[in-house]
């Protein structure tokens, strides 16, 4: 992506950002859907109200959307300082090449 300063990464967080701020549009419609895919469901991820609780914290209503560029620029550097990332990246170039 032409490093950390590449345009393509500075386009990649600004899709981030605008990708959050359309689900965001549609957070209500979501839930719906994971309350109905909770009824009956033996899954551990669906169990209890804090699936719900929990998800809807993830879409961070309450931010403006400075707030939330922001916020988009922390999860994206955090994801760069993790050791899982690193891993995953790894087993990505092993496997497929794709570093």
């Amino acid at each position: 992506m032409g490093g950390l300063d590449g345009d393509m990464f500075l386009y990649y967080k600004m899709l981030m950002l605008q990708g959050l701020i359309a689900a965001r549009k549609h957070m209500e419609k979501v839930l719906q859907i994971v309350e109905i895919m909770q009824q009956g469901s033996h899954l551990p991820c669906f169990h209890g109200s804090s699936t719900i609780r929990g998800l809807k914290e993830r879409f961070h209503m309450s931010l403006t959307e400075e707030q939330l560029q922001l916020l988009v620029e922390q999860l994206v550097d955090g994801s760069m300082r993790s050791i899982t990332t690193k891993l995953y990246d790894s087993f990505q170039y092993v496997t497929n090449g794709i570093m």
